[in-house]
């Protein structure tokens, strides 16, 4: 069939929304912390929808503007 899926047990713990960069970090219960950076409007605000379609609101934060 291919590839495996390979569970983890880490979770989202939080979700940081830097729009000035145009990114998202993701934060697990774990302590790991990954980062989607994105490279044009289009890409980080499909990006953006699939948070706000996946993740549950109060895990979903908004960096300060400059």
């Amino acid at each position: 069939m291919g590839g495996e899926l390979t569970m983890t047990d880490d979770l989202l713990n939080k979700c940081v929304i830097d729009t000035n960069k145009r990114t998202v970090y993701l934060y697990s219960d774990e302590g790991e912390k990954r980062t989607v950076a994105c490279d044009t409007t289009e890409e980080f605000m499909n990006v953006l929808n699939f948070v706000r379609d996946m993740v549950e609101e109060e895990r979903v934060f908004y960096s300060d503007p400059l």
